[in-house]
């Protein structure tokens, strides 16, 4: 298994990384948006459920 930020061998206490450097740099690329889930553009919600939602907020 590689490393999915440097491409090198991952080391077991650190897997799927090779290093604590790695891990960080790809928690850093969450953490600032680089990587997003992405989301279907057609949602469940209804226009009453959304203006509930916004009321309570």
């Amino acid at each position: 298994m590689t490393c999915p930020i440097c491409k090198s061998e991952t080391v077991p206490a650190y897997r799927p990384f090779c290093s604590s450097r790695c891990a960080d740099i790809d928690l850093g690329k969450w953490l600032t948006g680089r990587y997003a889930v992405p989301v279907e553009a057609d949602d469940e919600w209804s226009d009453d459920d959304r203006k509930r939602d916004e009321t309570e907020h």
